[in-house]
């Protein structure tokens, strides 16, 4: 199972997604099945580390960045299981981008929560503390979803049923 996370530079709400979701994946011993990255719809940023803002809150409870850097999402996105956007905005772009490209479940990380709002982009809102409960919120939700369906494909802690 392959899910991104996608925001506009991929320096702040994607990669944090991406760090707190490969957290949760790798405390239900799910890590050898789904595989995690982020992207961004811009180039703006290609290249760059991810933002202080977002390395200093998840640092606070132990989650690293390192390693990460901004990409654009492109064609090598193509053959995930979900991409996951973080707006409306995002969303409008993603589905632009992958038009024809892709058979992943494209949808905004609340919606998993059962919520239509956007996360806040903290690029602008300088708020992180909000952002990251927004991420927690919609990536405890979509881990839910993502282990019952491998549990109906017969996988657990990479062990077949």
């Amino acid at each position: 199972m392959k899910v991104v996370f996608v925001c506009l530079g991929n320096i702040c709400r994607s990669p944090m997604a991406e760090a707190v979701f490969r957290q949760m994946v790798k405390d239900r011993g799910l890590e050898q099945q789904v595989v995690i990255d982020s992207a961004a719809t811009s180039s703006w940023e290609q290249g760059n580390p991810v933002h202080s803002g977002t390395r200093k809150k998840l640092a606070k409870v132990g989650i690293s960045t390192d390693g990460m850097y901004s990409r654009q999402l492109s064609s090598v996105d193509a053959d995930a299981d979900y991409i996951i956007g973080m707006d409306s905005e995002n969303m409008m772009n993603i589905k632009r981008m992958m038009q024809g490209k892709t058979n992943a479940k494209i949808a905004s990380l609340l919606s998993f929560a059962g919520s239509n709002r956007d996360i806040a982009d903290p690029w602008y809102t300088g708020d992180f503390e909000q952002t990251y409960r927004d991420v927690c919120l919609g990536c405890e939700a979509l881990v839910e979803e993502i282990q019952k369906k491998l549990q109906e494909n017969g996988e657990s802690n990479g062990e077949k049923f």
